[in-house]
């Protein structure tokens, strides 16, 4: 598929506020300096539809991106930013538990991780959280235009261990710089919920 139409509808932070179409909803949540906008414009081929922040920790918000006009990309706040007050990190795990609780639109949740380094506590209890909501979780690790062949497979270990992932998760890795694999990441991503295939 190729996504031809992407636009910002809206941000929320209270259940009331979301989209009420009933559209699927696929959720991108990570640490907060994962490259979470980047990988977002990149994939939607949108410089500024995600706001790339240069102070981490800094989207407090649930924000619903349309796509094609058939279905939502979520970017959820991201997490694990030291400098965040912890009734600021209280206010962000209330955000998301109160998106990820009961929320039928969501067909999918893409984890971020850095393929530089190995997952952190906080990206493990994340994808703990989303299998223990019965959530489908893929895995995608940015930045790795920064590693070399044999780096990335020892990242793929690394991820896969730390994460206790089994043969059947999926874990795909991507740089927004180069864009290489795009259009299969957004096939394997999206694909299964588009209309529109063109």
């Amino acid at each position: 598929m190729r996504i031809k139409q992407s636009e910002f509808i809206t941000s929320a932070v209270k259940r009331e506020q979301y989209p009420l179409d009933n559209r699927v909803e696929v959720a991108f949540v990570g640490r907060s300096n994962v490259g979470k906008s980047s990988i977002i414009n990149s994939l939607t081929n949108r410089k500024k539809l995600a706001k790339v922040s240069q102070t981490p920790g800094k989207t407090r918000l649930v924000n619903f991106f349309l796509i094609n006009n058939d279905f939502y990309l979520v970017d959820l706040p991201g997490y694990g930013y030291a400098k965040v007050s912890k009734s600021e990190k209280g206010s962000w795990g209330k955000t998301v538990e109160t998106y990820l609780t009961d929320r039928e639109q969501l067909k999918r949740v893409v984890l971020l991780v850095d393929s530089r380094h190995k997952p952190t506590g906080d990206d493990i209890i994340m994808n703990e959280w989303f299998k223990h909501f019965g959530y489908n979780v893929v895995i995608v690790a940015t930045k790795s235009d920064k590693l070399t062949k044999n780096e990335l497979k020892k990242s793929e270990n690394v991820i896969k261990e730390t994460l206790k992932l089994s043969t059947e998760d999926k874990l795909y890795f991507f740089s927004s710089l180069n864009r290489n694999g795009s259009d299969e990441l957004i096939n394997n991503l999206f694909l299964e919920f588009a209309t529109d295939l063109d």
